[in-house]
């Protein structure tokens, strides 16, 4: 009896550490409903994306990578993957959404609010973060 439960617990735990290292799975990240249903006040227009593109590549290429896939030269340094601008889950996101997580950051994900402090900059960084589309 005393064999049977040490290899149970063998196999779940076997399994929560297998489980913890497959690519892709990441906790929710929870938006406030405040930031999950705020409207982007910035047009996306040339001079949005202009600037946008500016910081992205400044800020978020290095992970993000050039085209916005998670595929970033320092993306591979990573505990967490780097989203993935064209998927499926990122487009379905709010503008709010994006804003908030831009701004706070999360694990590996850092947050932008000192180095991005202008709202507008911001917002221009999520106009152009869905040209990735």
């Amino acid at each position: 009896m005393k064999n049977k439960i040490l290899l149970i617990l063998a196999l779940v735990m076997g399994t929560m550490i297998l489980y913890s290292f497959v690519e892709g799975t990441q906790d929710p990240w929870p938006v406030p409903a405040k930031y999950e249903n705020m409207k982007n006040p910035v047009e996306a227009d040339k001079e949005s994306l202009a600037i946008g593109k500016s910081l992205y590549n400044k800020h978020c290429k290095s992970c993000h990578g050039k085209e916005g896939l998670g595929d970033g030269p320092k993306a591979a340094q990573l505990d967490t993957p780097s989203g993935d601008f064209s998927s499926d889950e990122f487009i379905s996101q709010s503008d709010g959404a994006l804003f908030y997580k831009s701004l706070e950051g999360r694990d590996d994900m850092p947050g932008f609010k000192k180095k991005i402090p202008d709202a507008e900059d911001m917002w221009s960084v999520v106009n152009y973060m869905r040209t990735f589309e």
